[in-house]
């Protein structure tokens, strides 16, 4: 006995893990009996996390001395000690850095998850799932296989990982569908994630983008107005790239293209209703079906009226009818036009406003080289200034004309193609110069009123709303330094006819020779039938090129010759450019100027 209790002591040591049998289960203690002199005492708790079964009597237990005798001559024992060592023992031999191992999770804490693997383990937040959770209370209680990030013998710290096997997983089951899969094939997965340019699809296992564009046929904005996080649904595969695993999704390919025959659907020339969709600088997008948009081009709303902008005249949302101008299936463009629904009233022009035909119509608008008369609804002429007076230089139609004023006017010109009519004020009218020797001649007494100074003179409005001109020197006998000393604006004069230029349109006026008697005249003839030719228009010429020129403009005035009276008027446009804001206009460049003023036509629009 005493060689047997001898080997017993010797046997058992503290630290030592061995196998015991439950004599007795108390309230707080579970009673082991390892074969030693006296049983041992395990806590009762210590069964309850690492036991899947109920614990009764006559199980065999796996134990750790902590201390062979305690105060009462028990042995002290520890069943988790003992099962700690042995899978601490256990996941170092079998469980090297990534590892892998099975574990239930034992509670949430702050970062992450304890994770009971046999000895406890930690698992950050990041590694539990692919994205992140923002609740962990699901996963306590739940076994999942896991991954060893992280093994720390001295300190027995473990870092585990889930989203590491998931991970794996789902690029096994990548590779696996990447060459499964070919394009065309009809594929069932779960949206993921929307994002303003599309939807990316699980498919089980393998993301796939489903882009905006391949939704819908029709028109949309967002993804979210057909999708929705975690909806179902059935898409078709497109294109597939293996080497960088990306796959290219459809759902509207499961439908009919809207496309097809499409100008069997939609005609030329055929007229056509939908809903206007959008609106942009250059036009307006018209929807005629899901999946079928037509652009009605700005230039294509209205015949006559000039619109900037669609939004002129149309809304969002707002249904329309239009015609057919074009198709290009190849693109899927379809080109419309409002205007086609209604005649065009140029069509119609050159018959009902033929040349020479008299017009009535109120003043629109006035630019610098002329007016726009309205004619009809969107039909405007063009009042050349060229043609508001066969007597007078108009530098501006505000001389004469003023908005809203109803104007008489006759055709000259129907330009069809241009979108152009041109109409003319004075041809109303005869021209008085076709007449003017039954109207004046030399020698003849005229009264008239002051209309225009100029530095060499002064233009005199006549009857017959003609102008003569009474040049500097021939104002008074005494020399006349400053027009304006000695002439008023709206001042009425006499004045003696002393030349008259058909060809150049001009008459010449005298006021100091209204008192001249016959003799007086005759000698005034002879000198200027002895002046040599132009030597008049030099003179006047000069005197207006340095307007301005106190200097030069005394030389001008000191022109005592009546000759320059003769040709005075031929610059008499000159005369009158020089008291306006706007430079003179050359007669021969008027024709040129109301070309360019036709071309305007159709680029201004009140």
């Amino acid at each position: 006995m005493e060689e047997a209790m001898a080997q017993s002591q010797t046997s058992f040591a503290a630290g030592q893990i061995v196998k015991g049998t439950v004599i007795e289960i108390r309230q707080k203690e579970v009673m082991i009996d390892i074969g030693y002199k006296s049983e041992g005492s395990v806590p009762v708790n210590e069964f309850e996390d690492h036991d899947e079964e109920e614990l009764k009597l006559g199980d065999i237990v796996d134990v750790q001395i902590l201390r062979l005798e305690d105060r009462d001559g028990m042995v002290e024992l520890s069943h988790e000690q003992a099962i700690f060592k042995q899978n601490w023992d256990n996941i170092k031999t079998i469980c090297e850095e990534g590892g892998h191992i099975k574990g239930r999770v034992k509670a949430a804490v702050k970062g992450g998850l304890i994770v009971n693997i046999g000895v406890e383990a930690f698992l950050p937040s990041s590694q539990i799932d692919v994205t992140t959770p923002r609740d962990l209370e699901p996963y306590v209680g739940q076994t999942y296989d896991f991954k060893v990030m992280k093994l720390n013998l001295e300190r027995q710290n473990i870092v585990l990982s889930r989203r590491e096997l998931i991970e794996e997983e789902r690029s096994t089951k990548r590779a696996e569908l990447l060459n499964d899969m070919v394009p065309g094939d009809i594929r069932k997965g779960t949206v993921k994630n929307l994002t303003d340019f599309g939807a990316f699809v699980d498919l089980n296992g393998l993301d796939g983008l489903l882009h905006i564009t391949d939704m819908s046929w029709g028109r949309i904005t967002h993804p979210s107005q057909m999708l929705a996080v975690g909806q179902e649904l059935e898409v078709v595969v497109l294109d597939i790239n293996k080497e960088s695993e990306r796959v290219s999704l459809g759902l509207k390919q499961k439908q009919a293209n809207p496309w097809d025959k499409i100008e069997e659907k939609y005609p030329i020339g055929g007229k056509v209703a939908g809903k206007v969709v959008n609106l942009m600088p250059y036009g307006a997008f018209i929807e005629l079906e899901p999946g079928v948009e037509g652009l009605v081009h700005v230039s294509e709303l209205s015949w006559t009226k000039r619109i900037n902008k669609p939004s002129e005249v149309l809304k969002a949302g707002e249904d329309i009818e239009a015609v057919v101008l074009g198709i290009n299936q190849d693109e899927q463009k379809i080109s419309l036009g409002t205007r086609q629904l209604e005649s065009n009233p140029w069509d119609l022009a050159q018959d009902k406003y033929k040349v020479g035909t008299k017009v009535t119509g109120k003043i629109r608008n006035l630019t610098s080289y002329g007016a726009f008369m309205g004619l009809e609804e969107g039909l405007d002429a063009m009042i050349h200034v060229s043609d508001i007076s066969w007597t007078r230089k108009i530098n501006h139609p505000s001389e004469v004309l003023k908005k809203g004023l109803e104007v008489e006017a006759q055709v000259l010109e129907v330009d069809q193609e241009n979108q152009r009519i041109s109409v003319g004020i004075k041809q109303l009218a005869e021209d008085p110069w076709d007449k003017i020797d039954d109207l004046y001649k030399i020698g003849d007494l005229v009264e008239g009123k002051v209309s225009k100074l100029a530095s060499f003179g002064a233009f005199v409005g006549l009857e017959h709303d003609i102008d003569g001109l009474v040049h500097i020197s021939q104002v008074s006998e005494e020399r006349v330094e400053k027009i304006k000393d000695v002439l008023n604006v709206g001042e009425e004069v006499t004045a003696r006819v002393i030349k008259i230029d058909r060809a150049d349109r001009r008459i010449g006026l005298s006021i100091k020779a209204a008192n001249y008697s016959q003799e007086q005249l005759k000698e005034e003839e002879a000198v200027l039938d002895a002046l040599k030719p132009g030597e008049d228009l030099v003179a006047l010429q000069h005197a207006f090129d340095n307007f301005g020129d106190e200097e030069e403009e005394s030389e001008a005035a000191n022109v005592e010759e009546p000759a320059p009276v003769v040709e005075e008027a031929k610059v008499e446009e000159a005369g009158a450019s020089a008291e306006s804001d706007e430079a003179p206009v050359e007669a021969k460049a008027e024709a040129s100027v109301e070309e360019e003023a036709k071309d305007d036509k159709t680029k201004s629009d009140e």
